[in-house]
């Protein structure tokens, strides 16, 4: 009984994210687990009560992978079902581990280990096997919840740990350790400080307001990469680039399905002589093939032609059995004979990039999920004065995939205090406020082009200034003195 509990609450919580935005539901989900742990009698219950909420949680929240393996990898149905199921199980065993821990360690003081040992499990969830902080409880928060406040000064593991810590206190209410009056006292707390957060003005102004136009072509994956689609694709995107007016104009992650150096002689010539009668630029998803020591190297890169001069981004967070093949001796074997997945073997970029200097704003790319991970964001912070993000969630179907990316791209945003413009193939394009909330968004799947105007800003968050420094030392230096208390 309480495991089912348990799972349903996990998949309620799904509701609390994009593009639900119902975010007490993911809170009081939280509270749920936090309340069926308090009646754990062993930490064996715990660890299960905390893998029924995360089976609950990620079988819901990104099953969405089984899309990418079957419908578009190609991989034979049965083992993608089971690779789906293995990678949820696997994230189900963080929520497994918070529980466990909090009894096994802190018996006697697991109400107030409970969160704390939840967002430090959500920290090791953000570098573990290169990192997958995908529903972390803090984005459930963004933009909407006075918790998001939180998000510029401590970054979204200090909104997850608010999050958690309210949930926290709620469960103590519903098991009878509380009073109503602290419940009200200790949850309004939390909200007005988040409140008055959202008040702080973090980034001034910085130069007139810059025309940008996003385009989304809408090339369907399983034709993407297709021989006989690459005229369609070039057409396309031509087509579109040759209408816009704006002084940035940005095309999605790989919009052309051709290496650099094979596209059509004078093609990119005729897109960076339109921008530059515009007086501007145009950013250009491509892979890219360059020289080193020998061997060809192949990139995930994003190059901006026009009135700057040329300047090349590379993507330098890749992704896990999409992009490169970690442990290739012992998986090459899945590429080979199971998936069928283009340019899944490439190469870094720099860990340190720089922004570019694009129509008069300093100019801060990432490349798909790299925006999952605000300390790797803020690399490129405080100098760079707008952010800009490309991808191809098309990989993941009409599902919530591309929503929850939206999602964390806002929380980058809110972070930062800065513009995010996003570009992807089918969705979701959009242009994202300093305050995490969305300015304009276009159609899911849907052939467009979304304009504006986007503003810079100069100015450094505390975020920006120290990371996750301060979250994470606050969390481990809480746990330290319950460690050195546990007994008394």
């Amino acid at each position: 009984m309480r495991h089912g509990a348990a799972l349903l609450l996990g998949a309620a919580s799904v509701f609390g994210y994009a593009p639900f935005y119902l975010y007490p539901l993911t809170l009081l989900a939280l509270a749920g687990l936090f309340r069926l742990w308090h009646d754990a009698t062993t930490p064996a219950m715990a660890a299960w009560l905390g893998f029924g909420f995360g089976l609950g949680l990620f079988g819901t929240g990104v099953s969405w992978i089984y899309i990418s393996l079957h419908d578009f990898g190609g991989m034979p149905m049965l083992p993608a079902a089971f690779a789906t199921a293995l990678f949820c199980a696997f994230l189900a065993l963080f929520p497994a581990l918070v529980g466990y821990l909090a009894v096994r360690v802190f018996p006697r003081q697991r109400a107030v280990a409970i969160p704390l040992i939840w967002a430090a499990m959500e920290w090791g969830r953000e570098w573990i096997l290169t990192g997958f902080p995908w529903l972390a409880v803090g984005y459930s928060q963004i933009p909407y919840s006075p918790l998001s406040g939180i998000a510029p000064v401590f970054g979204i593991h200090g909104v997850s740990l608010a999050t958690a810590a309210c949930a926290a206190v709620i469960a103590a209410w519903l098991a009878g350790r509380l009073a109503a009056k602290r419940l009200l006292l200790l949850l309004g707390s939390f909200w007005l400080i988040g409140s008055a957060l959202l008040h702080v003005e973090w980034s001034t102004p910085q130069g007139p307001p810059l025309s940008f136009s996003l385009l989304q072509g809408n090339i369907a994956q399983d034709l993407k990469w297709r021989e006989d689609m690459l005229q369609h694709t070039l057409h396309t995107y031509q087509k579109m680039v040759q209408a816009s007016r704006a002084k940035l104009i940005v095309l999605p992650e790989m919009a052309f399905p051709v290496l650099l150096e094979n596209l059509p002689q004078g093609y990119l010539d005729a897109l960076a002589h339109h921008a530059r009668s515009l007086g501007g630029n145009l950013l250009v998803g491509v892979p890219e093939a360059a020289r080193h020591n020998g061997t060809t190297l192949y990139f995930n890169s994003m190059l901006s032609y026009g009135t700057a001069p040329t300047q090349v981004y590379r993507k330098s967070h890749l992704v896990p059995f999409g992009e490169f093949i970690p442990f290739k001796p012992v998986f090459g074997w899945i590429y080979r004979e199971l998936l069928h997945i283009p340019l899944a073997d490439l190469a870094p970029g720099s860990k340190n990039p720089t922004p570019m200097t694009l129509s008069g704003q300093k100019v801060a790319l990432n490349i798909c999920y790299e925006d999952v991970f605000g300390n790797e964001i803020i690399r490129q912070l405080p100098e760079a004065t707008l952010l800009v993000n490309v991808s191809n969630d098309a990989w993941y179907g009409n599902s919530l995939a591309a929503h929850q990316h939206l999602q964390m791209s806002q929380a980058r945003a809110l972070e930062t205090s800065r513009v995010m413009l996003r570009a992807t193939n089918t969705g979701a394009t959009a242009a994202i406020g300093r305050d995490g909330r969305v300015i304009a968004e276009l159609p899911h799947f849907t052939t467009a082009a979304l304009e504006g105007e986007a503003q810079g800003y100069v100015g450094a968050t505390p975020y920006v200034r120290w990371g996750n420094v301060p979250a994470i030392s606050l969390i481990f230096l809480a746990l330290g003195v319950l460690w050195g208390r546990r007994n008394k």
